[in-house]
């Protein structure tokens, strides 16, 4: 049995978007809040510890849901109102693919932000309701890989993404969007 080339790619790019997406999973919380660089001892005796540990927690939400913005907008959002997704579209395979690492990724970076933003009280009440949403968005990365993802799902993406950001600048952290680095997209 004799693949085709293009047939054959497809199965190495899905093979290799998967391995990066569960490799990427298991490390998962790599960037959450009990990972600030000050000893439990320090912040316990220091009173300028918590005020320290929940100005890092503004910094990093911002950091992680401003990379989950950018992924989402520029290989999920831009592509997918460019017709790119499509059956029959130019570069088709590589979008989807792409997509679909961009969609764990930024499920990641969400699921940290809302981690980095329990160190900050005026921001963690301000994204406590929208974990649902996040949550939602969980299985979106296979959808997008397999090419199944239609303008409801693209919405939903769209519509955590602005949640997230109204959030944080209602808590005084404006998120920006920042484009990853393909490096840091694939893990």
């Amino acid at each position: 049995m004799t693949l085709s080339v293009p047939l054959r790619r497809l199965l190495v790019a899905l093979l290799l978007s998967f391995t990066v997406l569960v490799s990427a999973t298991a490390c998962g919380d790599s960037g959450s809040a009990t990972g600030t660089g000050v000893s439990a001892s320090a912040s316990a005796a220091s009173p300028s510890a918590s005020t320290e540990k929940q100005r890092l927690a503004k910094t990093r939400f911002v950091a992680n849901a401003g990379l989950a913005a950018g992924a989402t907008y520029q290989w999920i959002v831009k592509p997918y109102r460019a017709g790119t997704f499509k059956k029959g579209a130019e570069g088709r395979t590589f979008a989807l693919v792409k997509a679909g690492l961009a969609g764990g990724f930024a499920y990641n970076r969400l699921k940290a932000a809302t981690e980095n933003a329990k160190g900050d009280p005026l921001l963690s009440k301000a994204v406590a309701p929208l974990t649902a949403g996040i949550e939602s968005l969980k299985g979106m990365a296979t959808k997008l890989r397999n090419g199944q993802a239609g303008e409801g799902d693209i919405g939903a993406f769209e519509s955590v993404i602005d949640s997230i950001k109204s959030a944080g600048k209602s808590a005084g952290a404006e998120v920006q969007d920042k484009v990853p680095s393909t490096s840091q997209l694939t893990g």
